[in-house]
């Protein structure tokens, strides 16, 4: 004899709402009281590859971001540490370890969700069908948003949202 299956216990949604309205009433400044930020923007941000050229064909090849340099990793001798242009002055850098054994990709508190690239939108078409065409497994949300991972199992998003807007929503 099999028992039904549990039902598991939902979170309480509401909750989870207050806590965020508790949070933006305290925290969220209106746009036109909210300081100037500190930074100027994102220099890089970087990812850990397992093969340096195979990295670059689906970066360059399949998404389309130019490899702009590769050099010898200052903090680890004979790793290379090489960065691709995803556009307005930003870079998508990675680092290889060779004979360092970093095991597989995990998301894990305090480690990386995914990156979110924004383009065009009719560059953001054209990528989803080299997705498809390359055999990249993906999920497209809203019409404006696909998510994939890479290689190495990095959780990348592309979107055709403007930067500063988050699903026709202004977030900046």
């Amino acid at each position: 004899m099999t028992s039904a299956p549990k039902e598991e216990a939902q979170p309480d949604r509401s909750a989870f709402e207050a806590q965020r309205q508790r949070i933006r009433e305290r925290h969220l400044r209106p746009s036109g009281s909210r300081p100037a930020s500190s930074a100027r923007g994102l220099h890089h941000t970087a990812l850990i590859s397992s093969d340096v050229e195979r990295t670059v064909r689906f970066y360059q090849d399949v998404l389309e971001f130019p490899l702009t340099e590769l050099i010898e990793n200052r903090d680890y001798p004979g790793s290379s540490h090489f960065f691709f242009d995803i556009g307005n002055g930003n870079l998508l850098a990675f680092f290889d370890f060779p004979g360092l054994d970093v095991g597989p990709y995990a998301e894990v508190l305090g480690g990386l969700h995914h990156v979110a690239i924004s383009v065009e939108p009719e560059r953001w078409h054209h990528l989803v069908d080299k997705l498809a065409e390359a055999g990249v497994d993906h999920v497209v949300h809203s019409e404006v948003s696909v998510y994939f991972r890479d290689p190495d199992g990095a959780r990348i998003e592309l979107i055709a949202d403007p930067l500063g807007e988050m699903y026709g929503n202004e977030v900046l």
